[in-house]
């Protein structure tokens, strides 16, 4: 979840060709069981607007209409970057048409018209509590000998990731003998072993190397950039970036690992 989202309640946006009777339905059920949603047209601009605090869309698919194929690839960008999660609603043939098209891990449910509207909200009641436990979080494991580099990052990342520190590249392996984690972020410079040990050691373990690694530097000549590159890591950030351009290129790079 995003920092807006936690500093205020969720919302769901329902996502339709027009405000159909069956979509009024089902945004009653919602407004009473006091669950914040808003319905807006499948047009970029519209959904764009009303995104704000938004951690779930429905896609209503009525009267033989689809989503068209533009708006779908725009929800699936901002769906990736927020950690926004997917119901669709439809005939089997729409249904079909969505699991086809949108990554496995951003739906949630699909509901096959006619919608039981109890089930429905029940659905999108559980999926609240589950982004408020922080349950669909992308992880990050960062590993630095610096404390001080540590907690910066840490404070920086902890409103929109699971974030996970060690000191140095031994305990960086240990850890994930026992966890998992969608990237790590590893210091290149580190005492005993470096980052490049660190990453070799990764990539020559099954279970690890297909773990997606960021290298962190606090060089940024070209020579320096250059044995890093060389390394073919997933991409390197200097250690004198700042917060928002951390979290930007962090979610560009999420959104691109979706496609």
């Amino acid at each position: 979840m995003s920092e807006k989202q936690e500093k205020s309640e969720n919302k769901i946006l329902l996502v339709g060709e027009k405000e159909t009777f069956l979509l009024r339905v089902l945004l009653k059920k919602l407004t009473d069981a006091k669950i914040e949603c808003v319905f807006t047209p499948w047009n970029v601009n519209d959904i764009n607007k009303m995104w704000d605090k938004t951690c779930i869309v429905t896609v209503f698919m009525d009267n033989g209409e689809q989503i068209p194929e533009s708006v779908l690839h725009f929800l699936i960008d901002k769906m990736s970057e927020d950690d926004v999660k997917l119901i669709s609603v439809g005939e089997k043939e729409d249904i079909d048409y969505i699991i086809d098209h949108v990554p496995g891990d951003l739906i949630c449910r699909s509901f096959v018209r006619p919608v039981d509207n109890g089930e429905y909200v029940k659905t999108v009641t559980d999926l609240f509590y589950r982004f408020e436990s922080g349950e669909f979080r992308k992880s990050i494991l960062v590993v630095d000998d610096d404390p001080g580099f540590l907690s910066l990052v840490r404070d920086w990342l902890k409103s929109k990731y699971k974030v996970s520190m060690v000191s140095s590249g031994l305990q960086a392996i240990k850890w994930l003998g026992k966890n998992k984690v969608d990237l790590i972020l590893l210091d290149y410079e580190m005492p005993v072993t470096s980052g490049p040990q660190v990453l070799e050691m990764l990539r020559s373990d099954e279970e690890t190397k297909e773990i997606p690694v960021m290298f962190l530097t606090g060089k940024g000549d070209k020579e320096s950039v250059m044995a890093v590159l060389s390394l073919k890591p997933e991409g390197y950030f200097l250690k004198t970036i700042g917060k928002e351009e951390l979290l930007q290129k962090l979610g560009e790079y999420f959104v691109k690992s979706m496609h």
